[in-house]
């Protein structure tokens, strides 16, 4: 039997807003279940208690832009309306371009990159991390791709660890080797293997320092974004399970596209999406009862533009209420009213039907 609204707690984002500790919150989810939408209006939310908000985009999609309807780089940008919120978009794949100023630093960059899975985006993250760590934001939002690669991302320090000891064993293998390979390219001791190695060396440690950070519940919190359907209930508790693994605090989730039982509801699709809706929303409070569970409706048009994130932020903050007037005369006349309308209708449809069927 479908729990009664009334009978389950529901909670909000309050606690991430009141928490003044925090320095990283995470958005991340399933693909498609408005990840850019909540960690956008978090943003706005969290732009009202804080000096200074920087919300960036880690997936390769990105949607910022289109989210606040404004163009957005990966340098940060004043979003339009606000004078301490900003915004960058930063591709997770590390281009040529960005990785050094000389050609062959590029060359061995680009080698390393493609010799070890994973250790582009790894290099990127950290160069980002490097960036943000030397701006003076309040807090900083992660508007983060779909799950798996926000699991990946989670393990760039494993996999410059790993990187790192592959570049170390292969200089104390053929480290001769390598240092004639530098000269004959011309590539000095300035851009040979030692300053190759010195380099990851420091995203390193920028990025275990980070990493740290990440781990300590004061300083960050994970916000899972999901839709009340199985697979995203799937891949939420499969995302809780892997921050647990990896000690990161999470104790909110976003329930979003959320149907109400509103008063002029008839369709029978509706009413079957709704039942199906409550059995996993159910399992949600079932699972995460110790969880700041916030429901968000669906609602009838996209939410786009500063004015519509604001507007819609309120439902962050309360609870949403559908409306409703069932059990009042003047309701109850007016479905009547609908009832013979729809009862009329069929009849003309059927008295069409047998016309045709006589004339055949």
């Amino acid at each position: 039997m479908a729990t009664d609204d009334l009978e389950i707690p529901e909670g909000s984002v309050r606690n991430i807003l009141d928490q003044e500790t925090l320095k990283w919150v995470f958005v991340g989810g399933k693909g498609g279940v408005g990840k850019t939408t909540c960690s956008s209006i978090l943003s706005v939310l969290l732009a009202r208690v804080r000096s200074s908000v920087l919300i960036i985009s880690t997936d390769p999609a990105h949607n910022l832009s289109d989210a606040f309807q404004q163009r957005f780089t990966k340098t940060p940008t004043l979003v339009n309306g606000f004078n301490n919120l900003y915004a960058m978009e930063v591709d997770p794949n590390v281009e040529n371009e960005d990785v050094g100023g000389n050609d062959g630093m590029d060359s061995v960059f680009s080698e390393l990159a493609n010799a070890i899975p994973g250790i582009d985006e790894a290099m990127s993250f950290a160069e980002m991390l490097k960036l943000v760590q030397t701006m003076d934001y309040s807090v900083i939002v992660f508007d983060t791709a779909p799950t798996g690669h926000t699991l990946r991302l989670l393990q760039f320090p494993s996999t410059l660890e790993k990187g790192l000891q592959k570049m170390m064993s292969l200089k104390s293998k053929f480290g001769g080797l390598l240092s004639q390979m530098t000269r004959v390219f011309g590539i000095d001791d300035e851009f040979g293997e030692d300053a190759l190695l010195g380099r990851l060396e420091g995203m390193k440690d920028v990025i275990e320092r980070v990493n740290m950070q990440f781990k300590d519940p004061d300083l960050t919190t994970f916000v899972c974004v999901c839709i009340p359907e199985f697979l995203s209930l799937y891949e939420t508790e499969r995302l809780v399970q892997e921050l647990t693994k990896f000690e990161i605090d999470t104790h909110n989730i976003i329930i979003n596209q959320v149907l109400y039982d509103e008063e002029d509801v008839e369709s029978k699709l509706l009413k079957a999406r709704m039942r199906m809706q409550q059995k996993y929303m159910d399992q949600f409070y079932m699972l995460y009862d110790d969880f700041n569970i916030t429901k968000l409706p669906l609602l009838p048009e996209e939410v786009t533009g500063v004015e519509a994130l604001k507007a819609f932020s309120s439902h962050f903050l309360t609870h949403y209420q559908p409306s409703t007037s069932r059990g009042t005369v003047e309701a109850l006349e007016q479905k009547i009213d609908t009832l013979k309308q729809q009862l009329t209708d069929a009849e003309e449809e059927l008295e069409k039907l047998r016309k045709g069927k006589q004339i055949a």
